[in-house]
């Protein structure tokens, strides 16, 4: 097993197309192409984390996120936000969210808090 660091654009190319066909064969787990697999998937995560990383959303955007994950409507958010509209208040950004309102849109809808104390 011949595998390489990631360090260039091409190197992460390379390694795409390597991780693409052993996808595509399926290998099990613990075998030599299911190891192999793993640590070039290991190495394309590294490489990714380090030169495309991801902003957080903010707070809005969680909450418009998990709004549409479980199909919820500004009816539903009343218990956590409050009356309609508070919600379209929140949801337009023009009004910050309590600390209520923080704590119950991550005790109930599990946003996480780090996210919801963020800035709009």
């Amino acid at each position: 097993m011949n595998i390489l660091p990631v360090r260039t654009e091409d190197d992460y190319k390379a390694a795409l197309a390597v991780v693409a066909a052993l996808v595509d064969v399926d290998p099990e787990p613990g075998t030599e192409d299911g190891d192999r697999l793993e640590i070039i998937s290991l190495l394309i995560e590294h490489y990714e984390a380090e030169h495309f990383p991801l902003a957080a959303p903010t707070p809005v955007e969680a909450i418009k996120f998990r709004m549409e994950q479980a199909g919820l409507t500004v009816p539903d958010m009343e218990p956590y936000i409050g009356k309609p509209n508070r919600v379209y208040e929140i949801l337009a950004g023009r009004r910050e969210l309590s600390l209520a309102m923080i704590r119950r849109l991550h005790e109930g809808l599990r946003i996480p808090a780090e996210i919801l104390i963020g800035s709009n």
